[in-house]
C-alpha cells in the first residue's frame, strides 16, 4: 500500500464541490487541494468523475436471525453488496439473545464478521430484554466501541416488544452514559390487535402487512419516543421513516430544538404498497417494515431530506429469499419475514430519484450516505469525509454509469432484488477502502476479512 493521487475530478462534499486532487498516502488521506507534490505517487485520471467519501450504512441486518429463519446475506456477501453501491462502512445490530447480555451480543456479532467482512464495521446493540441487569450494562458499552441501542416499539408478542417504561428508562440510562438510543416505531399493540382481526376474517395475503400497520400507528409511536425522550432529557434517532404522518412529529420537534435524528430508506422513494398487491405471492418481495406506503407519501419526505429533518439515508437491508424463506408466509402474511435488500442499490436510488430529479444537491446526497452518517454514529471526522487525516474510503462516482437491476448482477446472496429491471443513472465506477482498491467495473476486488471493526463513540453532533 503506497501512495496515491487522485486527480481531474471533482470533489463533493457535504458543504460544496470543488476541482482538487486528493492524495493518499497509506490507509489515509494527507491532501486535498490543487498542484499537490506527487513525490512519485501513483496517478488514477478521474476526469469526468466524482470523487465523494465512501458510503456509510448505519442500518443493515447481516446474519441475522428472525421469524424462526436468517437473513440470506452474511458478512460475507452482505458487504460484497454493500461495497458494489459505495459503501465502504457499516454498523449492523447485534441481537441481545433473550437471557443473554449485551457484552455477549457483541461478541456474538465479532463472531458472525471475524474472516468475512470486505468493509470497515460497527455495531448497535438492539435490546430485546431490558432487564435490571441488561440497564447497567449500558454505561459499558463505550468500553465495546459501541455507541447506539436500538429498541423496538413494534413486534408485540416476540422478544423484541420494550413496554413504554423499559424504554423510558433506557433513555435515561443511555443519557448518562453517553449512548444514543434508536427506535423502530410502530405501535405494536394496534397492530398485533389489527393483525388478530384481519387473520379472523380470512385475509392472510402480503397486502395486509401494510393494511395491519397503518401510517397513524407509525405516526403515534413517534411522536410518543420522541415525547418519552424529552422527558428523559435524551437524544433520539428514528430509524426507517416511512410516511407524512410520522415525520409530522419529527419536523415539530427541530422547532422545538429537541436533539432527533431521523432516517429514511430508498424503498420507500422507488415502491409503494402497490406493489404488495402483485399477484401469484409476489407482493411478499417487498415485506418489510415499516410497510411500503401510499405513493404520496414520497414528497412529504423528499421536503424532509431537503429541510434537514431527516438527516440520514439508511438502507435497512434484511434480505430473505423468495423461496425457502419469504414464501413460509404464504398463508399467513404474519409469516413472511420481514425486510428487503437494498444495501447495494441504496446511494442509485438516491442519486436517480433525489439528484437527477433535482430534489436535492449532489452535496446533500453526501451528507445523507456518508458524513451525516458518520456524525451520528460516532465516526467522524475518520469516516465521512475527504480531508486530511480521514480515512481513505473514497468513490469515485460516474455520473455517466447506467446500470440497469438484475438479480443476476447483483453481489449478495438473495434470490431476486426487487429493484429488478429498474435502470439507475449514475454509479460508482470504483470503491477505495483506506486507501486500497476494494471495488472496481462491476467486479468486488476486496477480500473477505479485510474490513476492521471501527470503534465509535456518541458525541450529540450538531447537523
Amino acid at each position: 500500500m503506497g501512495r496515491i493521487v487522485f486527480t481531474g475530478g471533482t470533489v463533493v462534499g457535504a458543504e460544496g464541490s470543488f476541482d482538487a486532487d486528493v492524495l493518499v498516502d497509506g490507509e489515509r488521506i494527507v491532501a486535498v487541494g490543487t498542484d499537490l507534490p506527487a513525490d512519485g505517487a501513483e496517478r488514477v485520471d478521474v476526469s469526468g468523475k466524482l470523487l465523494m467519501p465512501g458510503f456509510i450504512d448505519g442500518h443493515t441486518h447481516m446474519d441475522m436471525p428472525f421469524g424462526g429463519t436468517v437473513t440470506a446475506d452474511d458478512w460475507d456477501t452482505g458487504t460484497a453488496a454493500a461495497l458494489a453501491g459505495g459503501t465502504t462502512t457499516i454498523v449492523d445490530f447485534s441481537l441481545q439473545d433473550v437471557g443473554g447480555t449485551l457484552q455477549e451480543a457483541v461478541n456474538t456479532w465479532h463472531e458472525k464478521a471475524s474472516g468475512k467482512a470486505r468493509i470497515d464495521y460497527g455495531f448497535h446493540v438492539a435490546i430485546t430484554n431490558l432487564t435490571d441487569e441488561v440497564k447497567a450494562e449500558i454505561p459499558r458499552l463505550a468500553d465495546l466501541g459501541v455507541s447506539s441501542v436500538k429498541i423496538f416499539m413494534a413486534y408485540k408478542g416476540t422478544p423484541l416488544y420494550a413496554e413504554d417504561a423499559d424504554l423510558f428508562e433506557a433513555m435515561q440510562v443511555a443519557r448518562e452514559a453517553g449512548v444514543l438510543v434508536m427506535v423502530h416505531a410502530e405501535n405494536g399493540d394496534v397492530i398485533a390487535k389489527l393483525q388478530e382481526q384481519a387473520l379472523a376474517k380470512g385475509n392472510t395475503s402480503p397486502v395486509y402487512h401494510a393494511l395491519t400497520r397503518p401510517e397513524e400507528a407509525e405516526a403515534e409511536a413517534t411522536n410518543r419516543a420522541i415525547q418519552l425522550a424529552e422527558i428523559a432529557g435524551a437524544p433520539l434517532l428514528v430509524v426507517h421513516v416511512s410516511c407524512a404522518a410520522a415525520l409530522e412529529p419529527i419536523h415539530r420537534a427541530h422547532e422545538l430544538g429537541q436533539t432527533v435524528y431521523a432516517e429514511t430508506c430508498p424503498q420507500y422513494f422507488a415502491f409503494s404498497i402497490e406493489d404488495l398487491k402483485k399477484p401469484d405471492f409476489e407482493g411478499a418481495k417487498y415485506v418489510c417494515s415499516p410497510p411500503m406506503r401510499d405513493a404520496w407519501n414520497r414528497e412529504p419526505l423528499w421536503r424532509g431530506l431537503q429541510l434537514g429533518d431527516l438527516q440520514i439515508f439508511g438502507s435497512d437491508h434484511c434480505s430473505f429469499n423468495f423461496e425457502g424463506q419469504k414464501d413460509l408466509g404464504r398463508d399467513d402474511f404474519t409469516k413472511i419475514p420481514n425486510g428487503c435488500p437494498g444495501v447495494e442499490e441504496r446511494a442509485q436510488v438516491l442519486w436517480s430519484l433525489g439528484v437527477l430529479e433535482g430534489r436535492i444537491s449532489e452535496n446533500r446526497f453526501v451528507q445523507v450516505l456518508s458524513t451525516n452518517q458518520a456524525k451520528v454514529h460516532g465516526m467522524y471526522p475518520r469516516k465521512g469525509t475527504l480531508a486530511p487525516g480521514s480515512d481513505a474510503d473514497l468513490v469515485i462516482w460516474d455520473p455517466m454509469l447506467d446500470t440497469t437491476v438484475s438479480t443476476a448482477n447483483r453481489h449478495g446472496n438473495v434470490d431476486y432484488t426487487p429493484y429488478e429491471g429498474l435502470t439507475f443513472h449514475g454509479g460508482p465506477s470504483e470503491v477505495y477502502v483506506r486507501g486500497e482498491s476494494a471495488y472496481r467495473d462491476g467486479e468486488v476486488l476486496a477480500e473477505a476479512g479485510s474490513g476492521r471493526y471501527v470503534e465509535r463513540r456518541f458525541m450529540k453532533p450538531e447537523i
